[in-house]
């Protein structure tokens, strides 16, 4: 039986509103952005419907993307997916 343990994603979009960037008590930047995803085919009333991901980037990439994208700038990420629950 083949081992399919692994975690790659590529999502390419439309960043929904300016990334802003932070840091955290290490002083490692960190950035989290909204990124909004045409789905390729539209509803059946016609409609043209998008999927919606929050995403984060650490370190140098966190830079990079703030210092060169904005809200509406077309951006394709390469990474890995996380789920993360939590209880109010």
């Amino acid at each position: 039986m083949a081992n399919f343990n692994f975690n790659k994603v590529i999502i390419g979009g439309r960043i929904t509103a300016d990334p802003e960037l932070k840091n955290t008590n290490n002083g490692t930047a960190v950035v989290t952005f909204r990124m909004a995803v045409n789905r390729r085919f539209p509803s059946q009333n016609g409609q043209t419907e998008a999927d919606f991901f929050r995403l984060t980037a650490f370190g140098k990439t966190a830079e990079f993307i703030t210092r060169y994208f904005t809200k509406g700038m077309a951006i394709c990420v390469c990474g890995r997916m996380e789920n993360r629950s939590w209880t109010d």
